[in-house]
């Protein structure tokens, strides 16, 4: 039970992460110093994306799964709910472009309304 549990908190910090990727430049524009750790997130994200990589996360996950038994994902809201999520059924190569393209358009707002914002207080 308890590698259950382990592994659905890996997935939970999974999503976390992906949301922080694709949405923390809106933090940012509050917060500017999460910059430091935002932007290495999106660099993170975007590369996994370009180069067809897989997430550290993914793999300690299956093992955690495994190690419960190997339950897999049937049933529970965290699996039928998030997994298609993280995991969406026919992602391709050329999705994992877009996706990674998205990452990087999505965050380029957000960033250039702080520079922008920083050099009318100059």
């Amino acid at each position: 039970m308890s590698y259950r549990i382990a592994a659905d908190a890996v997935l939970l910090l999974h999503l976390a992460f992906i949301l922080f990727v694709m949405l923390g430049g809106l933090l940012v524009l509050k917060w500017p110093r999460l910059a430091w750790l935002h932007l290495p997130a999106v660099v993170w994200g975007a590369t996994v994306e370009f180069l067809h990589l897989v997430c550290p996360l993914t793999p300690l996950e299956n093992r955690l799964r495994l190690a419960a038994g190997g339950q897999g994902y049937s049933g529970g809201f965290i699996e039928h709910y998030l997994m298609p999520v993280i995991y969406p059924a026919g992602l391709t190569p050329g999705i994992q472009l877009w996706l990674g393209a998205v990452v990087l358009l999505i965050n380029l707002v957000p960033y250039c309304l702080l520079a922008r914002r920083s050099m009318m207080r100059r």
